[in-house]
């Protein structure tokens, strides 16, 4: 069969994107992953291609358990949303006035909508204090609120923010829970159980661990992520009971196809419910403008790239009107949303095509190398569809 009628997708081209992806692992360019392709709902791809260490001795399945980094991103995301819709916060929230403790010096200014938009005017950090363990979602907080102040006025310019802004937000969703639930339990039963998402945890769950597949960062690490277990330099992403709403969830392909399948049937899979089709069609709206992510812009001028607008919505990244270096690929239309992790991770969905694209990889990536293979992937898959 040449075609899949039902799914829209073109085999030969994703049998193609199938062999790019072993030619790369070939050559050493990446170590190895899980791709799925689909539209319409159906799956046209569903590959584990390679090896999970450098010494190639464990082969990726299609069932392995990945550190998706900042993916997580996306749950803190829609847990904000939730709220929003239930009446606990909304866009317009302080989130001083959650966290009272926050406050003083500018802060009183920053209301979610600044986290969820990057603009909230604190400095990109990867941790509020050197050297600290930051599993523990109670102490990461603590020393946000002593450590983090803002550097511009909220809205003046987009930083991405890798850890500072959603760790605030994870906390402003367990603080305001009428179930006075954890950030991981909150999680569990909000999004994780009414999608199915079996092989997901917020930390690294008991019996996920035979099948997950320990980060290699290659030296491109941008800090140790420290865990309380003393589990070496990067053991916070091996901390069973680790809270980290920002880079902590452990997943498989399959399950977060499943998150993404809900986000593009417009927050509704098999019968469950996560979130309305109104506030996902405000979240997939660029909201910053042409400012420039400067954490991006700073990695444009130092490529020769050209410098683009951030493209972000209400927490997603967008893949935006004007062509230059993406993720999303340049073939995916301008409302194409979704998150990437450090170096590896990625999922997209495509409105206008009805597609969506899933890519766990081992071995973490340089971003502007990140940013070439993803967006290399993601236009041959679109050039699948038909």
């Amino acid at each position: 069969m040449s075609e899949a009628k039902t799914s829209g997708l073109y085999r030969e081209r994703l049998l193609h994107l199938k062999s790019v992806v072993q030619e790369d692992i070939a050559r050493g360019r990446y170590l190895g992953g899980v791709l799925i392709v689909a539209r319409h709902g159906e799956i046209g791809l569903h590959e584990a291609l390679g090896h999970a260490d450098e010494g190639r001795t464990r082969a990726v399945q299609k069932d392995s358990v990945f550190s998706i980094f900042s993916v997580t991103k996306a749950f803190t995301n829609v847990l904000v949303m939730q709220a929003i819709e239930q009446g606990r916060l909304a866009l317009t929230t302080p989130i001083s006035s959650v966290i009272p403790e926050f406050s003083g010096r500018g802060r009183e200014a920053v209301t979610l909508f600044h986290l969820l938009t990057h603009t909230s005017g604190f400095p990109s950090l990867y941790t509020p204090r050197d050297g600290m363990c930051i599993d523990r979602l109670s102490e990461v907080i603590e020393a946000i609120c002593q450590n983090v102040y803002p550097a511009e006025a909220p809205g003046t310019r987009v930083d991405y923010s890798p850890m500072i802004n959603h760790a605030l937000m994870g906390e402003a969703v367990r603080r305001t829970d009428p179930r006075k639930r954890r950030y991981r339990q909150i999680l569990e039963e909000e999004i994780f159980k009414p999608l199915a998402m079996r092989d997901s945890s917020v930390g690294l769950r008991r019996d996920l661990r035979e099948r997950h597949l320990v980060p290699e960062f290659r030296g491109n690490a941008p800090m140790n992520h420290l865990g309380h277990s003393n589990l070496g330099p990067q053991g916070a992403f091996l901390e069973e009971e680790a809270e980290m709403p920002w880079v902590g969830v452990s997943s498989t392909a399959s399950d977060m196809f499943r998150f993404a399948e809900a986000l593009r049937r417009g927050g509704e899979l098999d019968g469950a419910r996560i979130l309305g089709p109104t506030i996902l069609e405000r979240a997939r709206q660029c909201w910053t403008g042409d400012k420039p992510n400067e954490v991006y812009k700073r990695l444009a001028e130092s490529r020769g790239w050209r410098v683009m607008p951030a493209y972000i919505g209400l927490g997603f990244s967008l893949r935006g009107t004007e062509i230059g270096p993406t993720l999303f690929g340049t073939l995916t239309s301008p409302h194409t949303f979704g998150n990437y992790g450090a170096g590896t991770t990625l999922f997209w969905v495509d409105p206008a095509l009805d597609m969506t694209f899933v890519g766990l990889m081992t071995g973490v990536l340089t971003s502007g190398d990140n940013i070439e293979r993803w967006q290399r992937l993601s236009d041959i898959a679109v050039s699948a569809a038909i």
